[in-house]
């Protein structure tokens, strides 16, 4: 099969930026073989790739707030990407980002951006007290089923090994390769980086796939020490091959920027093989 022109190797997400080509109202992008996760493309960099695009579409967005994602299908080594401005107001604006491969669905993302206005109240974001700081913290060793982009971040343990007895998955996740990159399109890109926190649950093996990422931004202070980011992933409830995880993502200074909720879907039949 053609890997595309980015080969296996998974090049820094500032050059899937790049690549990324305007042809009238719609985008394309050619060859990412590099962030394939499987048949279909690692959720974080296809959800970068369609903020991307918005951002292209329309330079003059207000900081984004929040986001609805949905993986709907395989999305594939070329994109098509197609843009539309639902609704602008005077501080909040909707903009659709979807993603087409083959002439078929694969992706859509409703993105809100919103000016600040005067506020009426005030509820600071939640703080983490007591975590270990990530130049400290022991490296995430990779296995051989470690998909090719993880080579382009680095993970770091944030807890015990093993767990702290919650269904739970916390590790400090940062881009080794962040130039060019706004702060959001960077939390977008890692933030779907860790396996589902149920996966301490899983009787028996098989993959796992996010059917969709509901998220929102707390703040617009997106600054955080050396490009580290503390992300977890926590199960809410698994049966019948679906997860509700929610997702996690604090500063070095312990500050939450962002909280999502997603659905995984956990294969793996009772012999042990995968069935989708």
């Amino acid at each position: 099969m053609d890997q595309g022109q980015f080969g296996d190797t998974a090049v820094p997400l500032s050059h899937l930026a790049q690549a990324l080509v305007r042809d009238g109202d719609r985008f394309t992008l050619h060859g990412a073989a590099g962030w394939m996760q499987g048949r279909t493309m690692y959720g974080g960099a296809s959800s970068f790739i369609a903020y991307v695009a918005a951002q292209r579409a329309f330079p003059d967005l207000p900081p984004l707030r929040a986001a609805q994602i949905g993986f709907i299908g395989p999305v594939g080594e070329d994109i098509e990407a197609r843009v539309t401005m639902l609704r602008t107001g005077k501080s909040v604006s909707h903009v659709e980002t979807t993603l087409w491969c083959e002439g078929a669905l694969a992706f859509r993302a409703t993105w809100l951006f919103g000016r600040a206005r005067p506020g009426n109240g005030h509820n600071p974001a939640a703080r983490l007290d007591g975590i270990a700081a990530p130049e400290t913290s022991e490296p995430v060793a990779h296995s051989p089923m470690t998909p090719a982009f993880i080579e382009r971040m680095d993970l770091r343990q944030a807890g015990p090994r093993g767990g702290d007895g919650r269904m739970a998955i916390r590790r400090w996740v940062r881009l080794k390769d962040r130039e060019g990159l706004d702060p959001y399109a960077e939390m977008i890109a890692i933030g779907d980086t860790l396996p589902p926190g149920s996966i301490r649950a899983i009787e028996r093996p098989g993959p796992l796939s996010s059917i969709n990422w509901s998220l929102t931004v707390l703040g617009e202070d997106m600054t955080t020490r050396d490009g580290w980011w503390l992300l977890e992933t926590e199960s809410n409830h698994l049966a019948d091959g679906f997860s509700s995880e929610t997702l996690r993502m604090w500063n070095t200074d312990g500050v939450e920027v962002m909280r999502g909720l997603q659905s995984v879907a956990i294969f793996g039949s009772k012999d042990g093989r995968a069935r989708a």
